[in-house]
């Protein structure tokens, strides 16, 4: 999992929004809580916003140079799918780069 190296090269930002206590948000939770430390630790000054919201879906948002940014939602999405999606928000801005 190298790309997770790249965060800090490739994202200005990244945003995690999802419910406290709604199931569509169970996966979200369970992703930051087994991968937030590592993806810190490969890219400690690349700012990590974890915004909790009452009834709000889960989304994961990346903001990229000249304020670019790129949503998806997470309803539904299993952990794996949720680190993929964050895998192809990298790729997009490695690509943005060009």
């Amino acid at each position: 999992m190298a790309w997770r190296a790249n965060l800090s090269r490739n994202l200005k930002e990244l945003r995690l929004l999802f419910s406290p206590t709604s199931p569509q948000s169970a996966s979200t939770r369970s992703f930051i809580e087994k991968n937030y430390r590592d993806l810190k630790t490969h890219n400690p000054k690349l700012p990590i916003l974890i915004r909790e919201a009452n009834s709000i879906e889960p989304q994961l948002w990346a903001r990229y140079d000249l304020g670019v940014e790129r949503g998806i939602r997470l309803e539904g999405l299993t952990e794996e799918q949720i680190s993929k999606a964050l895998e192809d928000l990298v790729k997009v801005g490695a690509s943005l780069k060009c």
